[in-house]
C-alpha cells in the first residue's frame, strides 16, 4: 500500500511527502498520532522541500562569484570593520524599502565576501538576487544590444528584488559604460535595490567611466536613499606576505655578504 501511495505523491510531485511517508507513518503508530497530526508532519515535510528547492534555484540563478556567508567571514582580521551595520542589511529591511547600499574601500578587505554573503541571507529571506562584476553586466548588455537583444538583458537586471554590482573601481571601464549603469540605476530608483563595491571614492568615478555628466547622473539616484559603509583595513589576501618575505630579505642579506668578500677578495 505503501507503494502505491508513494508513486501516487510521486505523480503529484508531492516529493517531500513521499519521501518521509514511511518514517511518518511509523512515527504515527509509535507516538499514536491521530489523522491531523500525521497530516500536519507530512504536508510541512512537503514544505520544507519545496523552501529548500525554492533557495537552491535562487542561489543558482543569483550566480554568485564566489558563495559566501556571513559566518565564515573573518572579522577578528579587520576588527575595524562595521559589524552592527553590515548586520543590519542581513535583515533584509533596505530591500523591503528599496533602498540602496554602497560598500567603500580598499582591495581585499572583504567587500565582494560581504555583498555576497548578504546577497546570499536575502535569498534565505525569500528575495530574489542577481549578482555581476561591473565589467560582466556591461559586456553583457553591450553584447546584447549588437544583437538586437538589449531590451531582453536589461530585463533581467531590473527584475531581482537586489541587484549586486562587484568590483568598481578595479579599471576603467570600456566606452558607454556610464550610459549602460545609468539606465539600470535609473529603472530600478526607489522600486527596487542595488548594492555596489568599490575600491574607488566616488569622485573618481566620472574618470572610470570616461563620462563625468553620466557618472553625476548616476551617483545623484543612487546615492539618495543609499546607505554608504566603509570598510578600512589590511587585505585579507596579503596577510601572508611578510612571512613570505622573510626568505627575499634573507637572500638579499646573503647576496650584499657575497658581493663584500668578492670585493675584498679582488687584487687591489
Amino acid at each position: 500500500m505503501n507503494d502505491r501511495l508513494q508513486d501516487a505523491l510521486k505523480k503529484l510531485r508531492l516529493s517531500g511527502m513521499a519521501h518521509s511517508l514511511d518514517v511518518r507513518l511509523q512515527e504515527a503508530t509509535a507516538n499514536s498520532l491521530n489523522p491531523q497530526e500525521f497530516l500536519e508532519l507530512i504536508v510541512q515535510d512537503e514544505l520544507d522541500t519545496r523552501k529548500d528547492r525554492l533557495i537552491a534555484r535562487r542561489v543558482k540563478v543569483a550566480d554568485f562569484r564566489d558563495p559566501k556567508h556571513l559566518d565564515d567571514f573573518n572579522w577578528s582580521f579587520n576588527p575595524s570593520i562595521p559589524k552592527k551595520p553590515l548586520f543590519e542589511l542581513a535583515t533584509g529591511k533596505f530591500i523591503q524599502q528599496a533602498k540602496d547600499v554602497l560598500l567603500l574601500g580598499p582591495p581585499g578587505v572583504g567587500k565582494s565576501h560581504l555583498a555576497q554573503a548578504i546577497g546570499h541571507q536575502a535569498i534565505l529571506l525569500g528575495f530574489a538576487v542577481l549578482y555581476r562584476s561591473v565589467f560582466d553586466l556591461v559586456r553583457e548588455l553591450m553584447q546584447d544590444e549588437t544583437l538586437s537583444g538589449e531590451d531582453k538583458t536589461l530585463a533581467r537586471y531590473l527584475k531581482p528584488d537586489l541587484l549586486i554590482i562587484d568590483d568598481m573601481g578595479i579599471k576603467q571601464l570600456p566606452k558607454r559604460s556610464g550610459e549602460y549603469l545609468f539606465e539600470i540605476v535609473m529603472r530600478r530608483y526607489e522600486k527596487r535595490s542595488t548594492l555596489m563595491t568599490s575600491n574607488r571614492p566616488i569622485e573618481e568615478w566620472g574618470k572610470l567611466l570616461g563620462d563625468v555628466p553620466a557618472a553625476s547622473a548616476i551617483l545623484d539616484r543612487f546615492l539618495h536613499h543609499a546607505e554608504i559603509i566603509t570598510i578600512q583595513g589590511r587585505s585579507y589576501r596579503l596577510k601572508d606576505r611578510p612571512k613570505a618575505e622573510e626568505p627575499q630579505k634573507k637572500g638579499r642579506k646573503e647576496q650584499l655578504h657575497q658581493e663584500t668578500v668578492a670585493s675584498t677578495d679582488k687584487p687591489n
